[in-house]
């Protein structure tokens, strides 16, 4: 999935929307990690394990998410990785390929799994801790930095996107009736 901001450098607050990161693995389950809502504690049971780990990366916002839990969870990834660990430098959609050929674990986003079509023998194994939340944003680009931006086209699509209709329309889009994004734009905070 691209970077999901649609901005740089402005001195505007980014409305926001958002989803969250799931952990994927194999059904068989070797690191027995599935069901448990502790992100930290799968990441600990996969480096335990040494099971078989996709990571993008490529530096993106899911790579760098990745790496922060890994941090979190007390684990230098680079002293211990290997050949357990692969990673990919690609996209997510690669990546998950890759994940689902090696019947390995892997860090993703739920909307970007619930379009992904290539699951082999793949399953959301943890979910739902607040370490996973994964807030989108979106904002004008600044003109003082990039001169040939189209500010008014730009702030045109953030109104439309922070606007009940570009809420209502990030709500309704779904994929197999799942919801992928929800809309929180007008919450304090958010």
């Amino acid at each position: 999935m691209a970077t999901p901001t649609l901005y740089s450098c402005t001195r505007a607050r980014p409305r926001r929307n958002f989803n969250d990161f799931v952990l994927l693995g194999p059904k068989s389950d070797a690191a027995k990690i599935a069901g448990g809502k502790d992100i930290l504690e799968a990441f600990k049971k996969l480096d335990a394990a040494r099971a078989p780990f996709v990571s993008r990366g490529d530096k993106s916002g899911t790579h760098l998410a990745e790496l922060d839990l890994w941090e979190a969870a007390g684990i230098d990834i680079d002293k211990v990785k290997g050949p357990w660990y692969r990673d990919t430098g690609q996209g997510m959609g690669p990546a998950l390929n890759t994940a689902s050929s090696m019947n390995a674990y892997i860090l993703t986003d739920r909307g970007t799994w619930l379009s992904f079509k290539n699951r082999g023998d793949l399953a959301i194994l943890v979910e739902g801790d607040q370490r996973l939340f994964n807030q989108y944003g979106v904002m004008v680009v600044n003109p003082d930095k990039h001169p040939s931006v189209k500010k008014e086209l730009g702030q045109m699509f953030v109104d439309w996107v922070i606007s009940p209709e570009g809420q209502k329309a990030i709500s309704d889009y779904k994929v197999n009736r799942a919801q992928l994004f929800f809309p929180n734009a007008g919450q304090p905070g958010a």
